[in-house]
């Protein structure tokens, strides 16, 4: 089991999936059970609100010394034990005060104690009774109806409506409900409390006469049918459903946000390898399938740079070869010529020494680019320094000018421009980029420099033909040639602009090419982004 959970991530997902699920069911459930046990309290407080908000009603307005009084009278009528204590002297949390002073009951059972606060005094009124029965229910209707039948029959609808009824809603009728037997009937004309049984649910209604009316003028207090609350609000359904919708979305992200990291250092170690830092290598953590695709790819990082590392070396070794019999053909070419005053042979071996100058400068160029390649992406770092680059691109015109007589060679005008780079390496790119120019340039060649706050810009342009938008990602690989012909008769290789390409790449900066604005041919732009100072 542990071998299927360590090598199967889909396994591992799901079995976290299923605990995530057992989590999110406890905690419905606890949720539930929480939402129960307040819905319950409500119910209760609900079910007492009548007979509180009767007491209330009765002894607010009467004074002081009158209250003990009528509290004596009302405790043994409802058959409970009635108590008056300051609110101030209350022992009472935050919240149940609060509660109190919304006008709402405080409820705990078994035994029932109930309090609620007298209207607009600093007063507490306490009621207990061991258990509520059917007492306490005739009690607090006939005491609404005493209320009611002692206000103007024109007030009473405003009076009902003002009572806290809670569970029992009250309705004042003018004539009698149908269906009521005689003996009920009899009920109601001695004053009694008549309980009623309607519907198929069996919902309770209390029914009793208003006191001291006319038989002309008689109206009967009804409540109920009782509010049940057997189902749950959807205020209170609503907070459960959003809670585990969270519970269950923060579980998934989770398990899903391991498995994304995963596959992120995955892809930042191919994006590294490849801009040509073969040495990256990704962290194995596990043997699942995850894990198995690191090692996999680890194993072709190590095959790529070995690969890589061979063909470098290679290079270096046959470049370092090729020197020997190159200096020695160049050896005799000079001894031939020593020997002879012949105009043909002089100017035949003259030829031969161009082909050989040639040569070695195409071995030079083969060794750069190689150094290059070993430095730049085998991770090796360059030394950098601070380079004036204003200065590197006038010893750069310099040079090039007196080789290229018929063309104009200019560096526009502007800010000076210091950055931390790789002196030699940056000079070659320049000069690399100014030499190609000057290869095809009619008659003009501009180097520009640009400030930037996050780079330093270096654009060489030329009036040549330019480079075609469809071959402009071509030109930057070794040995690329756009005009074969042309490109031998100007005396190109097809590594200059890759050696350009891998300097770039060393400063984590790049070259690109397209269409000079200013003199129409092609314009190459370096982009080497600055660094923080060494000091």
């Amino acid at each position: 089991m542990r071998w299927a959970l360590n090598h199967s991530s889909f396994l591992r997902f799901y079995l976290l999936l299923g605990v995530a699920l057992l989590v999110l069911f406890v905690t419905a459930l606890g949720g539930r059970m929480l939402i129960e046990k307040i819905r319950q309290e409500a119910y209760y407080e609900q079910l007492v609100s009548l007979p509180m908000s009767l007491l209330v009603t009765e002894l607010s307005p009467l004074p002081p010394w009158q209250r003990e009084k009528r509290m004596a009278v009302l405790a043994e009528r409802f058959g409970i034990s009635l108590t008056l204590m300051p609110l101030a002297e209350a022992d009472l949390s935050y919240f149940e005060r609060a509660r109190l002073e919304r006008g709402k009951v405080l409820v705990e059972k078994s035994p029932w104690w109930l309090r609620k606060r007298l209207e607009e005094t600093p007063w507490l009124i306490s009621a207990s009774v061991a258990e509520w029965r059917d007492q306490q229910w005739y009690a607090s209707l006939a005491l609404a109806a005493e209320q009611l039948a002692a206000i103007p029959a024109a007030e009473r609808n405003t009076q009902v409506g003002a009572l806290s009824s809670g569970s029992w809603p009250l309705d004042l009728r003018d004539s009698l409900p149908e269906g009521l037997t005689a003996t009920q009937r009899a009920k109601l004309a001695q004053g009694q409390t008549v309980t009623r049984l309607n519907g198929e649910d069996f919902n309770v209604t209390l029914l009793i006469a208003l006191p001291g009316a006319d038989e002309d003028a008689v109206q009967w207090l009804e409540a109920g049918p009782i509010r049940r609350g057997d189902v749950l609000p959807l205020n209170l359904h609503l907070p459960l459903l959003i809670g585990v919708m969270v519970v269950l979305t923060l579980v998934i992200y989770l398990i899903m946000r391991s498995i994304e990291a995963r596959m992120a250092r995955l892809e930042l170690a191919a994006t590294r390898i490849a801009s040509g830092r073969l040495e990256t290598r990704v962290k194995v953590e596990s043997g699942d399938f995850l894990g198995r695709v690191g090692m996999a790819f680890n194993g072709m990082a190590n095959q790529v740079q070995t690969l890589l590392r061979g063909q470098q070396e290679m290079i270096r070794a046959v470049s370092h070869e090729l020197r020997t019999p190159v200096a020695r053909i160049r050896f005799a070419v000079q001894m031939v010529e020593d020997m002879t005053e012949q105009p043909a042979i002089r100017r035949q071996l003259q030829g031969i020494d161009a082909d050989i100058a040639e040569l070695d400068t195409l071995v030079d160029e083969i060794l750069t680019y190689a150094r290059l390649g070993g430095e730049t992406i085998n991770g090796a770092e360059m030394e950098m320094s601070l380079v004036d680059c204003r200065a590197m691109a006038e010893r750069v015109i310099d040079a090039l000018a007196p080789l290229h007589e018929g063309l104009t060679l200019t560096l526009v005008p502007g800010p000076d421009v210091e950055l931390l780079a790789e002196p030699r390496y940056l000079q070659r790119a320049l000069q690399n980029l100014v030499s190609n120019a000057c290869r095809y340039g009619y008659s003009r060649v501009e180097v520009r420099l640009w400030d930037e706050p996050n780079l330093v810009r270096i654009d060489v342009e030329d009036d040549g033909p330019g480079v075609p938008v469809e071959s402009r990602g071509e030109v930057f690989k070794p040995f690329a040639r756009l005009d074969d012909s042309r490109t031998r008769s100007s005396g190109g290789y097809g590594l200059g602009l890759s050696i350009v390409h891998k300097i770039m790449s060393g400063h984590g900066g790049s070259v690109t090419v397209d269409i000079s604005p200013a003199l129409g041919g092609a314009r190459f732009t370096l982009l080497i982004p600055r660094r923080e100072s060494l000091a």
